[in-house]
């Protein structure tokens, strides 16, 4: 349950619509309150990790995944065991051109360096809308905010046109008829 003075600090974040990007913009130069985690007594007194460098990030490869069935299990039994046992993966041979996932990170970077009333358009908590900006899914419910802003687009079905932000728009729409040819 969140104590009612962080809750007051937590909706006047929200409130602002500006996310995280807003607080950088205006000069903070004291992290706020709501993003500092509390310390846990039981992990105070643990000496810090011994880094481990024998891991690897799972890449998962999806050159085949439609020439057969018995591959496409494979691939998708890849996909969730990556989900299940690190929550994040690469893919490689996606069919996805260097350079439009370029042009889509300079897109998105051009969202975020927007003025602030054109982002404030798509700013909800509404996550049953096509197109969603806000500062931490979790905001209210996590024990500390997290130092992060995001855009999200559900791209199945696809959202119309007039949803998705002006600076993405041509991009997007031209990507999503690429996955559907």
């Amino acid at each position: 349950m969140v104590n009612s003075e962080r809750l007051v600090e937590l909706k006047a974040f929200d409130e602002t619509k500006r996310g995280v990007k807003g607080l950088v913009d205006d000069g903070i130069s004291i992290v706020p309150s709501i993003f500092i985690h509390p310390l846990s007594p039981s992990l105070a007194s643990l000496p810090p990790p011994k880094p481990n460098i024998s891991f690897s990030i799972p890449v998962i490869n999806l050159n085949g995944i439609e020439e057969g069935s018995n591959l496409r299990k494979e691939i998708i039994e890849r996909i969730r065991d990556a989900s299940e046992k690190w929550g994040f993966f690469q893919v490689v041979n996606h069919g996805i051109a260097i350079s439009v996932l370029e042009e889509m990170l300079t897109r998105i970077r051009g969202f975020f360096e927007q003025d602030d009333e054109v982002k404030k358009a798509s700013y909800t908590r509404d996550y049953n809308k096509k197109v969603v900006y806000n500062s931490n899914f979790d905001l209210y419910t996590g024990p500390a905010a997290n130092w992060r802003d995001t855009l999200f687009c559900m791209m199945s079905p696809p959202p119309h046109a007039n949803d998705l932000p002006a600076c993405c728009r041509s991009l997007t729409i031209s990507f999503k008829f690429m996955l559907y040819i």
